[in-house]
């Protein structure tokens, strides 16, 4: 009965503010309720006359500035408010509502109606409830109107009332945050989660620090991450979604047995409190037993539309054959070559007709355009022609796929990343078995098997750290000249493993081969790995050249809350070598490393004091 209520109820309405726009008159609303209004409550003409008053006693009005012009409200004996004539008790003040009549329900609908300047004048005002904003922002975001949606629900959080806010706006929060993530709006977005850890209700303050942790994850800089976790867990102790950014931290730190130890200790704390539902405990209780395989079900079927292919990729995977061999010889000046031969260049024609995009030329990862839009239909194809994967141009191009997609989950890494290295280690094994010499970038068809070497790598850094070392070393002994740029990576995953004298080694190019693009990690991993082995005069030296190759390095490897390095909208791709942002990107990556090494900060901070005429700038 409720429901037919609101059903009629919106029918109603949305008809009586057309009217009302007409000329924003109240004696033609009336009117309307009349003749019109009956056949859209049921035929019921009492009912249809005692909406009419209420529902224009709410309306916002343009002639008004978007004020309402309320009707008092009759006694009893006094004449209605409908016009009719009789006395309220006798005609409006008689008819029993089925249910309530909300009393934003004219500024919702007026808010999916505006457009334009009128909309930006309407929220402009402040006089739209907050509960029509919250309402009518979702529905617009809801209906795929992403622009509405953006403006109506900026306008909800923007008047820094936030008593008002409705304890529904936390999925209204959220949408926006993904809103201004989907369309570039990174300033906007840092500012609201400024605004509301400064000064938000509770309730929001905590979902925006799990947001700003899991957006620390994504960026890959887990010192912050770790930092808003803790802020979190003191905002919202017991909130089950704790539990699951908790055991995301610990895989991206590479701690699956403590990630498994919390996800235990989370739920046997949360079940004695009885306030979560059966899936929720069931996705605590999965999450404990192992936390990788739970994370990695729960992202793919997240997936919708690709939940299905991408478990039979995994499936296909783990029965993978032995890949078959390549065709290498040795080129001229100790020089090793792969070329593909006429099966290969079969089978990657057949993969083409399907997967719409190539390696990004020269580029050493990334792909020409985006092939996740259609993963519906070269997914399946592939899973339907394994043979494909004999085929080092197909194994590069589903690895970089890959890669771009889920390359910074480190519970992805076992189940797309493992199968697919061990497939190219094979491959690289020919390589090396037919003699000395290197495989260098330029020549016959190298470059399919270095660039799949690299994206592996990075596909596995975080989830399979052992194999992606394994990898990077055996890639870098095969191409002396580093034209991947694996050298830093190599030293900063045996500075993770601490193997320190092998990372001190490794910061040293082959005499005569400059540091590169990665000169400033080589030199600070060169310092790091120098302290750990109690040879802190030489790593002075280390310092002194960071600092002359990028004058924020050291400042801002010590200070504690910095300001990001990027320009809002920044923080991807290339940066300028001795740019503040380049330091920055250091910090993300090396930071915990640094401050997990007992008295290295501190060390790096006296220098810094004691050579002040140099200080960064």
């Amino acid at each position: 009965m409720l429901a037919v209520w609101v059903e009629q109820l919106l029918g109603y309405a949305s008809g009586a503010l057309k009217v009302i726009r007409r000329d924003e008159r109240y004696p033609t609303l009336v009117a309307w309720a009349r003749e019109e209004g009956p056949s859209l409550v049921g035929g019921k003409l009492p009912m249809a006359q005692a909406l009419a008053p209420e529902l224009w006693s709410q309306t916002p009005l343009e002639r008004l500035d978007f004020a309402a012009e309320p009707l008092a409200r009759p006694g009893r004996n006094e004449p209605c408010w409908c016009d009719s004539g009789r006395k309220t008790k006798q005609c409006c003040g008689a008819v029993r509502l089925p249910g309530p009549v909300p009393g934003h329900l004219m500024w919702m609908l007026s808010l999916r109606e505006w457009k334009g300047d009128t909309l930006k004048a309407a929220l402009a005002s402040g006089r739209a409830p907050a509960q029509a904003l919250l309402e009518a922002g979702l529905i617009a975001a809801e209906t795929g109107q992403r622009g509405r949606a953006q403006q109506i629900l900026e306008s909800l959080f923007e008047r820094g009332d936030w008593s008002r806010l409705p304890e529904q706006a936390e999925p209204a929060f959220e949408i926006l945050l993904d809103l201004y993530q989907e369309r570039g709006f990174t300033r906007k977005r840092e500012a609201l989660l400024d605004a509301v850890l400064d000064q938000g209700p509770l309730f929001l303050r905590g979902v925006a620090l799990e947001r700003l942790c899991l957006m620390h994850l994504d960026a890959d800089d887990l010192d912050s991450a770790r930092a808003a976790f803790v802020r979190a867990q003191q905002a919202l102790p017991d909130s089950p979604t704790l539990a699951y950014i908790e055991a995301m931290l610990l895989l991206h730190e590479g701690h699956e047995q403590e990630a498994a130890e919390r996800a235990r200790f989370w739920f046997r704390r949360l079940a004695r409190q009885g306030e979560l539902d059966p899936d929720q405990l069931q996705f605590l209780a999965d999450l404990a037993d192992n936390p990788g395989a739970t994370l990695a079900e729960q992202l793919l079927n997240a997936e919708e539309d690709l939940a299905g292919p991408l478990a039979s990729l995994q499936a296909l995977l783990e029965v993978l054959p032995t890949a078959p061999k390549l065709q290498v010889s040795g080129g001229a000046e100790g020089r090793l070559e792969y070329r593909q031969s006429e099966r290969e260049a079969s089978l990657l024609a057949a993969w083409r007709d399907h997967f719409p995009v190539e390696a990004a030329g020269d580029a050493s990862l990334g792909l020409e355009g985006d092939p996740w839009p259609v993963a519906g239909e070269w997914l399946p194809e592939l899973c339907a022609h394994p043979e494909w994967l004999d085929a080092p141009a197909v194994v590069e191009g589903l690895v970089l796929a890959l890669t771009t997609r889920f390359g910074s989950l480190p519970w992805m890494a076992p189940s797309l990343f493992v199968p697919l290295a061990e497939r190219l280690e094979r491959w690289l094994e020919q390589v090396a078995a037919e003699g000395p010499g290197a495989l260098v970038w330029e020549d016959a068809d190298n470059a399919l098997l270095l660039r799949t070497g690299l994206a592996l790598v990075v596909g596995m850094e975080r989830g399979a750290r052992q194999r992606s070392r394994q990898l990077a070393e055996r890639l870098l002994a095969l191409d002396d000249h580093d034209s991947l740029g694996l050298r830093e990576l190599v030293l900063d995953q045996l500075l993770r493993d601490g193997r320190d004298a092998e990372a001190l080694a490794v910061s040293h190019p082959p005499a005569g081969e400059p540091l590169g693009e990665g000169a400033l990690g080589l030199l600070l991993g060169r310092a790091l790995a120098l302290y750990r082995l109690a040879r802190q005069d030489e790593g002075v030296e280390a310092l002194a050249e960071a600092r002359r190759h990028n004058g924020h390095a050291l400042a801002l490897l010590c200070a504690e809350t910095p300001r990001p390095g990027f320009p809002s909208g920044a923080g991807e791709g290339d940066v300028e070598p001795g740019s503040r942002a380049e330091a920055w990107q250091y910090r993300t990556l090396m930071r915990d490393q640094w401050r997990a090494t007992p008295g290295a900060l501190a060390w790096l901070q006296a220098w810094l004091e004691a050579n002040p005429e140099r200080a960064a700038r």
